[in-house]
């Protein structure tokens, strides 16, 4: 939830009555806002981050199937203007903590709580206090911190090509599909959402609190975008740690590159949570291989398994050259093709009950 507040001139001169229409058409709201993303604690550190933006896209509730609505829907999402060192303050049990927002609108609590949390979600409320033209503009939200009950297993998992048929190795085709699908009409991989719910049911079906933590290199822009797949399609929930927002002029290199932020917003997690057992769930179109590598190496106590979906064929001696890295050092590891098979081996590692 947020609440942004404008100041509008008396009068509007032409370009600026151009732009206010040209929001409209985009549906963009100008104006101080937050953008609240779901955080995590464990017994002594919390952890929650956002964004503070001065134009932001208004959130979509109606989806069409017409490609030109999708592609205007998707530019909109990168249509954003940050407020660079703003100070945002966040109330948690009695106390306040404050935080500037960098150069990309970005800011970030991290915080030690006094007393040990029982698992469940706690509401925490973020204002935006930022100084413009001798006005205050104030901007509120509302998120939740979510500490995850101490189950068997965590889960760990990539977005793009993973669970979510993207074509990330191809800028061309995931640009494609990005412009021209919505969030309903994105297609995940057969079985994949199957795959998924019997993981997060590991202890009970009906009220299972495994936690699933989606890492990914797409930018926070897609966040509402990628939020609307998981509830479509019944995904679990969970918490999402994404990549660095984008204006417009970036566009067309969303989801490439950066994937070293990737490897330490994994490492985060699992410094967090250091006597749980994690499953990662990637794929081979990009750097998932060597990144969950690496997370292996410097956290041989923290991974039990390790998934690979196969994208195309055939597999790749890069992923074979890993997967011995890996089991090398005691874990398990799947490279798969159709995610039957990774129930399959789910159920015989005992992630799974039997179906």
């Amino acid at each position: 939830m947020t609440n942004g507040a404008t100041y509008i001139p008396e009068k509007l001169s032409f370009l600026q009555k151009l732009e206010l229409k040209l929001f409209k058409v985009f549906r963009l709201q100008k104006g101080a806002t937050i953008k609240l993303y779901n955080g995590f604690a464990n017994q002594h550190y919390c952890y929650i981050y956002g964004h503070a933006l001065s134009l932001s896209p208004i959130k979509k509730k109606h989806f069409r199937s017409f490609f030109l609505y999708n592609t205007i829907a998707l530019l909109r999402l990168f249509m954003v203007r940050p407020i660079k060192g703003a100070l945002v303050t966040l109330q948690w049990q009695n106390k306040t903590y404050t935080a500037t927002t960098s150069s990309d609108g970005f800011f970030k609590f991290e915080w030690v709580h006094p007393n040990v949390l029982a698992a469940g979600e706690y509401e925490v409320e973020v204002m935006l206090l930022k100084k413009n033209s001798n006005i205050i503009v104030k901007a509120t939200a509302k998120g939740l911190i979510i500490v995850p009950s101490q189950t068997a297993f965590s889960f760990i998992s990539d977005i793009d090509d993973t669970f979510l048929i993207s074509h990330s190795s191809n800028l061309r085709k995931r640009l494609f599909v990005l412009l021209t699908e919505n969030a309903r009409s994105r297609k995940p991989f057969a079985g994949a959402v199957k795959h998924y719910r019997l993981l997060h049911g590991i202890d009970d079906t009906e009220t299972s609190d495994n936690a699933f933590f989606y890492v990914s290199s797409s930018e926070w822009n897609l966040y509402d975008y990628i939020k609307e797949f998981v509830q479509e399609y019944k995904l679990p929930d969970g918490i999402f740690l994404l990549n660095q927002m984008k204006t417009f002029s970036k566009l067309f290199s969303t989801g490439q590159n950066n994937h070293g932020g990737k490897f330490t917003r994994i490492v985060k997690i699992i410094e967090a949570f250091p006597n749980q057992k994690f499953v990662l769930l990637g794929d081979d179109s990009q750097k998932d291989i060597d990144i969950y590598t690496s997370i292996v190496e410097h956290f041989p106590q923290s991974v039990y398994c390790v998934y690979i979906r196969r994208v195309g064929t055939p597999e790749k001696p890069n992923v074979l050259l890993k997967q011995k890295i890996i089991e090398s050092k005691g874990m398990l590891f799947f490279y798969f093709a159709h995610s039957e098979e990774a129930i399959l081996h789910s159920q015989k590692i005992g992630l799974i009950k039997m179906i």
